[in-house]
């Protein structure tokens, strides 16, 4: 009987125990959702997020650890890739469950035995309040490699994951950044290995399929079937278009 009553209160405190973790746990952000809000210490100072980057487009994205392998080539390959980032109005912020020194210590390693000098800002997160609202904390020790691609209303538009043991592909993200952009802009949809000069989507609600061929001419759209369209959009026409969209 005893024994009985041990394991009865073992399964009341269990689950009273999981009551609890679920009530401090953050529902996990989805695409179209507003971007978390929180205010924290970061390399360059202090941040409030969204609300600092308000007009900008930007990329919040996490890695498990400072000071390994996989994390530095990643945060120097975004480094490389900061001023094209920009050109499309779009800002870098990083962030892990470390401190503010730690941060410092590996961007002045980085600087100091690879020639790399990272100027956009790294969260203190320590204590994982900021991983745990975002999803990034997966095993509930470091984060992993998260990507949030966040508009300038402060609304999340995509979400990539990598595993902890493969860096990410910054052609990727700058591509997938880019088509978000052109997307919202022009309205159209984007084709698999779309890159900029590819032709577009026209949607079907457009009824591009019902146009003469003459209208489809004027506006440089082919079309295969009544579900698929597409119209040529040029480099320059984007550029123009993104340059402070």
């Amino acid at each position: 009987m005893f024994k009985k009553i041990l394991l009865a209160a073992g399964a009341i405190g269990a689950a009273a125990l999981g009551v609890k973790a679920a009530k401090n746990m953050h529902k996990m952000p989805l695409i179209g959702d507003r971007a978390p809000f929180f205010s924290a210490d970061t390399t360059n100072g202090t941040v409030n997020f969204p609300c600092d980057y308000d007009g900008k487009w930007v990329i919040l994205f996490s890695h498990p650890a400072d000071f390994t392998p996989v994390c530095t080539t990643e945060l120097m390959a975004f480094q490389r890739y900061y001023d094209k980032f920009k050109e499309i109005n779009t800002e870098l912020i990083g962030l892990s469950v470390d401190n503010l020194e730690s941060h410092k210590s590996w961007i002045l390693s980085m600087s100091e035995k690879m020639g790399t000098q990272i100027t956009f800002p790294l969260i203190d997160d320590k204590n994982g309040e900021i991983a745990r609202k975002y999803g990034m904390l997966q095993n509930d020790t470091k984060t992993v490699r998260a990507v949030f691609v966040i508009c300038p209303k402060g609304n999340i538009h995509a979400i990539i994951y990598y595993p902890q043991t493969v860096g990410r592909n910054l052609d990727e993200i700058l591509r997938l950044t880019t088509a978000l952009q052109v997307s919202k802009a022009f309205d159209v949809g984007i084709p698999a290995n779309w890159q900029v000069g590819d032709d577009v989507i026209v949607p079907p609600d457009k009824k591009a399929y019902q146009m003469s061929d003459e209208e489809k001419r004027a506006q440089s759209i082919t079309c295969h079937d009544w579900y698929l369209c597409k119209k040529s959009l040029s480099k320059q026409e984007i550029d123009e278009k993104l340059k402070n969209f």
